[in-house]
């Protein structure tokens, strides 16, 4: 499979590397978002807080906590038909709607009750066992973390 370096992203985790394939075409503002803070570097150092068996694994609290995002403007929804199954990523937010900024998740197994309530915007195509990995909480004792994630294009 070929990937497109300015749309995919690299997570260096502390359970190994996660390749996600971001999809422009579903959700081209969240995916230029994550683009932007990935580039800043904002995810470096954050941690996985919130972790459900069978659910998902939720990053992007600057805090660790769910309660807190970047300095740019909260999104307005972009929901779309993609599924929610193993794999893909999707925007955190709280009762409102337009309220993601930074916070995403990572789908386990099938969360079909999700779909066109939460942006979809990519899918994990390398290192889902890494991501198999992380500890479970709500919240997590001792977190496993980014350690960087990066736009691919900007990877030398």
């Amino acid at each position: 499979m070929s990937l497109d370096p300015e749309n995919t992203l690299v997570m260096e985790t502390t359970k190994g590397k996660v390749v996600i394939k971001l999809r422009p075409d579903l959700a081209p503002k969240h995916v230029e978002r994550l683009k932007l803070l990935a580039r800043e570097g904002f995810y470096d150092g954050i941690v996985f807080h919130r972790v459900i068996d069978g659910f998902m694994a939720q990053v992007g609290c600057p805090h660790g906590t769910g309660t807190g995002g970047s300095k740019h403007p909260d999104l307005a929804q972009e929901f779309n038909a993609e599924p929610h199954v193993r794999g893909v990523c999707s925007m955190a937010r709280s009762q409102n709607p337009n309220s993601a900024n930074s916070q995403f998740f990572i789908v386990f197994e099938d969360a079909r009750f999700l779909d066109k309530q939460y942006t979809a915007w990519g899918q994990v195509v390398e290192g889902m066992e890494n991501v198999d990995n992380i500890k479970r909480g709500e919240p997590v004792r001792d977190p496993d973390s980014i350690v960087s994630m990066k736009v691919m294009a900007d990877i030398a």
